[in-house]
């Protein structure tokens, strides 16, 4: 099942896909459920069934392109980003292996969805793409092993993490240059879990106006999901909805000879096989 976050109208709610254009609308399919993704995750398994048996051999209420597309979760209570957790993105940056994971955060503000314009700010033009592979927490928990940490993932979105570079480097902290506003890509859908039974066997691509910048397997991640999930869920209690995108591989603007940043009329799609494609055109800030 692919689920979909959206505005129309100016009214919020969640879509069941039914092709790649087209979807049901829960609050119609399925008024008693919550029209926002993150609410239907807390309501754990009994709200998914509900989801996908009131919309089977219903008709489209409506495209892609009739809608906003929202960021998945508009509102998560964490999103967590993972830095060099590709072997050779960590080389291309000239950092040293860590035992531990890279762990940064990025705000809800900082988020477009599907379609929407990521955009340069006033501030810098050296926005960066970076593509990743998102995972999504369904069941949340606290302490959780590794062994049972696929058991709390509710499925897999794209995600791409821009990156301010020059305020990325105003310290040694990543945040403000991961944080600015509208420039993070999150999207299309969710895709359910039981759809994707080993994420590890996907391709990620990241293209910029038609030219392939990225490309790696999944399985090249350094610490994998089931890590991830390990190492947050000894801090704090995961919850549903917890976004933890898992880092981008090599090929990233700043690391380009030349350089090559984002600028106003680029189209940035992160591409991963057996989930979707997410597409956001680019926009200077006015």
């Amino acid at each position: 099942m692919r689920l979909v976050s959206y505005t129309h109208q100016n009214e919020s709610g969640v879509g069941v896909m039914i092709d790649d254009e087209s979807f049901v609308a829960l609050p119609k399919a399925a008024p008693e459920l919550p029209r926002s993704l993150r609410g239907i995750l807390e309501l754990g398994n009994d709200a998914f069934a509900k989801a996908r048996t009131s919309t089977e051999g219903r008709s489209p209420d409506h495209r892609l392109d009739g809608v906003t597309i929202e960021p998945l979760i508009s509102e998560p209570p964490a999103i967590w980003c993972v830095g060099v957790n590709y072997a050779a993105h960590r080389e291309e940056t000239g950092r040293k292996p860590s035992e531990q994971p890279t762990m940064f955060m990025r705000i809800g503000a900082s988020q477009v969805g599907h379609r929407q314009a990521m955009v340069v700010p006033k501030a810098s033009n050296m926005l960066d793409y970076e593509g990743e592979l998102a995972v999504v927490i369904g069941r949340g928990g606290r302490h959780i092993s590794q062994s049972e940490a696929m058991g709390h993932v509710a499925g897999y979105s794209c995600y791409n993490d821009g990156s301010v570079r020059d305020w990325q480097r105003h310290t040694s902290q990543f945040g403000p240059g991961k944080n600015f506003y509208r420039t993070g890509g999150f999207g299309p859908w969710l895709l359910t879990a039981d759809e994707l039974p080993n994420p590890y066997e996907q391709t990620l691509v990241t293209r910029v106006s038609g030219e392939e910048l990225q490309r790696t397997t999944v399985d090249l991640m350094l610490f994998r999901i089931e890590k991830l999930i390990e190492y947050l869920s000894t801090m704090y209690p995961l919850n549903p909805g917890d976004v933890i995108s898992t880092g981008t591989p090599a090929g990233v603007g700043w690391k380009r000879d030349p350089q090559r940043f984002l600028v106003a009329g680029d189209v940035v799609e992160v591409e991963i096989s057996g989930v979707g494609t997410l597409s956001n055109p680019v926009i200077n800030e006015t």
